[in-house]
């Protein structure tokens, strides 16, 4: 079996899981979420524990999302480990974010 190697610009698609993403069109349009899941290559699926919650993650295209460097690791491994992951482990580390590039 061999694994899918999609890319977006100058990196593989299975790299993004945990990042934050910055939606840039839609009702939820300067929201910043977190890449939990892929759905296809054009698609991943993201949430933020409060509008979007992990038990209905929002489909959103790739071309729709200003996805950004930072990682939440802690997100990562949960989704990578196949752990359960909560929603306010998501508005923690989005929190966290904020409050780290706002200063």
């Amino acid at each position: 079996m061999t694994l899918l190697k999609i890319r977006i610009g100058e990196e593989y698609l299975d790299t993004v899981i945990g990042r934050y993403a910055w939606s840039k069109s839609g009702r939820d349009k300067g929201r910043l979420f977190i890449i939990i899941g892929i759905y296809d290559d054009q698609h991943v699926l993201i949430a933020d524990g409060e509008y979007r919650r992990v038990e209905n993650p929002k489909k959103k295209k790739l071309k729709h999302l200003n996805i950004t460097n930072s990682t939440a690791e802690e997100i990562k491994a949960l989704v990578e480990m196949k752990k359960k992951l909560l929603n306010a482990d998501l508005q923690k580390a989005i929190n966290n974010y904020l409050t780290k590039n706002n200063d």
